[in-house]
């Protein structure tokens, strides 16, 4: 008997017309029916069509149902939300400006700088507009009026009133800028437009501690990436009555395009004083875009698991990222795990977007966004990222019958793969070097290469205390490669520097440090290529944890590396295992450009006469 049932598991739209035909002709009324040669093959694909749009439709619906797949950026804010997770917004590059107001009247007592003053800086050649989004006032001191630490924000202050209406039960308080920083937000309410009496309302993180009273908003992301301002219903949280005019003030930004900005110009006047010395404290930086979707969707599920409270060291990592837009990675970690243990203290160290570390007074900021979050008996410390630098060396054998590029090209394209590898994998406090994965990219790079015998050194570097006695500690946090007691240790060990020269040094000698083998650094100096050692017990190093502990050594100056001159000391090493891991504050990060790659043709391969003579090779050690 034929089958009359449809397969219903194939969404394809050739598949569902052959199941159609299939289900048609397994009908008796059907069974020598031509439905290529007749007008029924356009009802067939009208159906077909029909059911594959259905099918997707259905299909993408159900994906955009869930946080983990949903694609479109309303419903992935909107399931985010269901966590208690708002999405942050653009944010505006920020400076930290002191002024100096000059040729003031002894006769002020007082000067006052408005909120909404304006200063000018270019970065590239384009010029850019700052401005303060709130009043300082400051009085002499002993004559002189100092503004000595002035926040100012890229972009332009701008003021948007809502009168509320209860009758408009549609009625939405809607930040209408693009590119607006809630981070600036400052919300207010007017009694009514006859009086003037004006209250500030707190962002509300949650709903615990709100009475009727509570002057609180809530912030969440609206339709076209805007942002919406709500209020509380009466009971948790004031609710705004008839006649309220909620004015909303706020900067808009160009977002990353003014990071870097150092020099800064007042436009107008403070106070009616135009003659004024500024000084930059730190330079405009945070500057940022507003969240992906990408990092809503892994970031959301953590806010939720950490309950608005930092207990654990996850718990810091997530809420940092929340309070702090620009953070590209955070890693947290309890001060007990440090090399010299602090208890009741959670080391927190954060790689922003842009720039490399925070300035003081941004990790103050946060610090204080932080106190509400909290145990009280834990105190949270910033601690700058350290770097590991890699160093590769990669011998690169290609078949050049198989391609057309050169030795040059193909070289020019493993650098482009290591860069990708370096931006992308490393470069943030969880990203592991993995050797195969490097050499197997390096591989992979073009079809003609055969293979790459890679090696792979560990450099840190430290700045000392110049003509001061000092002990320093360098943590590579990885073994260092010592296969026995004393190994190469006529050759000067496995460790390395760059020179430098002793305070107090008559015969002005350039010094450097090695190792013995035996867990000893040694600083000698050289005379052509032999080793005059100094001193054998300079410091130590434990080959298993990485530790290497530089004592009692006062550096006067230190010399050019690579021809320029520098403000660091180069410590150098070799790794016990080339998987490399950062450890709590450490990014790895490749040195491309003083890495040594090189590509050859394999002659064995490519048919020369002395292939089987003249063929080397290359050992990993």
């Amino acid at each position: 008997m034929a089958s009359n049932k449809l397969t219903v598991s194939e969404l394809d739209f050739d598949n569902i017309k052959v199941n159609l035909k299939t289900f048609l002709q397994g009908q008796s009324e059907f069974q020598d029916y031509d439905f290529e040669g007749s007008g029924f093959a356009v009802l067939i694909d009208m159906l077909a069509y029909n059911t594959h749009y259905l099918g997707f439709n259905a299909n993408m619906l159900a994906n955009e149902m869930y946080l983990d797949s949903a694609d479109i950026r309303k419903n992935i804010v909107s399931l985010a939300k269901m966590l208690g997770y708002t999405p942050t917004s653009a944010r505006a590059s920020s400076a930290d400006l002191a002024i100096r107001v000059n040729n003031v009247p002894s006769t002020t007592t007082s000067i006052t700088m408005d909120k909404g003053t304006i200063f000018t800086t270019s970065v590239d050649g384009t010029s850019y507009q700052f401005v303060t989004n709130q009043s300082y006032t400051i009085q002499p001191d002993s004559g002189v009026f100092n503004f000595s630490s002035v926040k100012i924000h890229e972009g332009t202050l701008v003021t948007f009133k809502y009168t509320v209406d209860s009758n408009d039960v549609d009625q939405k308080f809607i930040i209408p800028s693009n590119n607006a920083d809630t981070s600036t937000l400052k919300v207010s309410i007017q009694t009514s437009a006859s009086d003037t009496t004006t209250e500030v309302y707190n962002l509300a993180n949650s709903y615990s501690g709100l009475t009727d009273i509570t002057k609180s908003y809530f912030l969440q992301e609206s339709d076209d990436e805007r942002y919406e301002v709500y209020f509380g219903d009466g009971v948790l949280g004031k609710k705004p009555i008839d006649g309220n005019i909620v004015i909303l003030e706020y900067v808009v930004t160009n977002k990353t395009e003014a990071n870097g900005a150092s020099s800064f110009a007042l436009s107008g006047d403070i106070d009616g004083f135009s003659d004024v010395s500024i000084t930059t404290v730190n330079n405009a930086a945070n500057g940022s875009d507003a969240q992906t979707k990408e990092s809503i969707r892994f970031n959301a599920p953590l806010q939720y698991t950490a309950q608005d409270r930092a207990v654990t060291s996850k718990d810091y990592e997530t809420i940092v990222k929340s309070v702090y837009a620009n953070a590209q990675s955070v890693s947290a970690w309890g001060g007990e795990d440090d090399e010299t243990p602090q208890y009741g203290v959670v080391k927190i160290a954060i790689k922003p977007i842009s720039g490399s570390t925070l300035t003081t007074s941004t990790k103050e900021s946060i610090k204080a966004q932080l106190k509400k979050f909290n145990v009280v008996s834990v105190r949270p410390e910033f601690v700058d990222p350290e770097t590991t630098t890699i160093l590769l060396t990669s011998n690169v054998k290609f078949n050049e019958n198989s391609t057309t590029k050169t030795a040059d090209t193909l070289k020019s394209n493993i650098i482009d793969v290591l860069t990708n590898y370096n931006n992308n994998t490393l470069n943030q406090f969880e990203g592991i070097f993995r050797y195969s994965k490097v050499t197997g990219l390096i591989d992979d790079t073009d079809e003609s290469i055969l293979s790459n015998i890679t090696t792979l050194r560990m450099r840190k570097t430290l700045t000392p205390q110049l003509n001061t006695s000092a002990r320093y500690n360098i943590y590579f946090r990885n073994g260092i490669y010592n296969p026995h007691s004393g190994h190469n240790m006529a050759g000067g060990g496995i460790i390395s520097t760059s020179g430098f020269k002793i305070s107090g040094d008559t015969e002005d000698r350039i010094y450097y440090l090695d190792d013995d083998g035996q867990g000893n650094i040694r600083r000698y100096y050289l005379t052509g290529s032999t080793r005059n050692y100094v001193n054998n017990n300079q410091g130590t190093v434990n080959y298993g944890t990485g530790e290497i502990v530089v004592s009692s050594l006062s550096i006067s100056s230190l010399e050019n590396i690579k021809g320029e001159s520098t403000s660091v000391l180069e410590i150098t090493t070799q790794p016990e295992s080339n998987d490399i891991i950062p450890v709590r504050d450490q990014i790895l990060n490749i040195d491309i450009a003083n890495s040594t790659i090189t590509v050859e043709t394999d002659t064995f391969v490519g048919g020369s006469a002395d292939a089987g003579v003249g063929y080397t090779t290359t050992s990993s050690y």
